[in-house]
């Protein structure tokens, strides 16, 4: 079992940090780092839809170049797909001696497409959670649990200042666990690809396509096996499955028992190997890379096919109805 960590010395960041993005987790890492006494610095590009944003939250905005010079510590918080370009052209020429790099994810560390000079640490801080819920909790006295990583200890404190800046954002008020730049980036990918994102849109929508093809009405499709998902996940996230099996009705849960296994049998489980092994030797990562050098056309066509789905057109129309009404009509309160 993993240890799990809840201190760290926020004083070993006395010096500047610079965030490089303020999007999702850009923000919250930027804001939660400045609320924790550190001096932050957010770096963004000239023509940067986020500044506004970033100066309107009381925070130091500079060019990327301009908030690496002097910085203790340089944030990548960007898309993976900017990270090699950034690094190359605004990050590498103006990296401070001694500067530790920082990320939030390790795609482009652990595939190669960022190679940290010699003399600088590299670190990972990835919170397990998006960055508007990293923020919420942390300004409501909680946290959100972190993994941590070194990849290059240049200092011999790199485990050290990755703790702090954990504890900087809040993370050390719920729990840090320790792992590897291999371990998050393969176990993240899969999570997201086989779970979270691939295999749970793709669940959702097969019950979907089921109902409405049986002849149901695509609105009760869509309460049944879209709406009504967030109600068994939150039970999921606060009390673990077994949580959830108590709370829902014995038909349910009997049939959860029952039927689960026939939807998502073994069959599913060897698919999911074979995505794992497509992480691990790289193909996932050279096929998304050779998408994002091409302009991501593959990606904009998932988009456009997905948004002319029944699915999502039959969503946008009842989620219109407001929060209230949706609830209300398939009946929990």
């Amino acid at each position: 079992m993993a240890e799990v960590i809840k201190s760290g010395d926020l004083s070993l960041l006395s010096g500047k940090v610079a965030v490089l993005g303020f999007g999702s987790q850009g923000h919250a890492h930027a804001l939660n780092l400045a609320d924790s006494g550190v001096k932050v610095e957010v770096g963004l590009r000239p023509d940067s839809t986020s500044r506004a944003a970033a100066e309107e939250a009381g925070l130091t905005v500079k060019t990327v170049a301009e908030a690496v010079k002097g910085a203790q510590l340089v944030v990548f918080l960007v898309p993976d797909g900017s990270q090699a370009e950034l690094f190359k052209n605004e990050v590498e020429p103006n990296l401070e001696p001694g500067a530790a790099l920082v990320f939030a994810h390790g795609f482009a560390i652990h595939f190669g497409l960022i190679t940290p000079p010699a003399g600088h640490d590299v670190f990972m801080v990835a919170p397990k959670g998006p960055g508007h819920v990293v923020r919420r909790f942390f300004e409501e006295g909680y946290g959100t649990p972190a993994l941590i990583a070194v990849a290059q200890d240049a200092s011999g404190k790199a485990r050290d200042y990755a703790l702090g800046y954990a504890v900087g954002i809040g993370s050390g008020r719920a729990g840090i666990i320790e792992t590897t730049f291999k371990e998050e980036t393969e176990s993240d990918l899969f999570g997201e690809q086989a779970v979270l994102c691939g295999g749970v849109t793709q669940l959702i929508r097969f019950g979907f396509d089921t109902l409405v093809e049986a002849g149901y009405q695509p609105e009760i499709a869509y309460y049944e096996c879209l709406h009504e998902l967030k109600l068994i996940v939150d039970l999921i996230f606060e009390g673990g499955l077994e949580r959830m099996h108590y709370s829902i009705s014995d038909t349910a849960e009997f049939g959860s028992h029952r039927v689960g296994p026939r939807v998502v049998d073994q069959h599913v489980k060897d698919n999911m190997k074979k995505v794992l092994t497509d992480i691990q030797d790289g193909s996932f990562a050279r096929e998304w890379i050779a998408e994002m050098e091409r302009g991501r056309p593959s990606l904009v066509e998932y988009r456009n096919v997905l948004s002319e789905t029944t699915i999502e057109k039959v969503g946008k129309r009842l989620r219109a109805l407001g929060e209230r009404e949706v609830t209300g009509a398939h009946g929990v309160s």
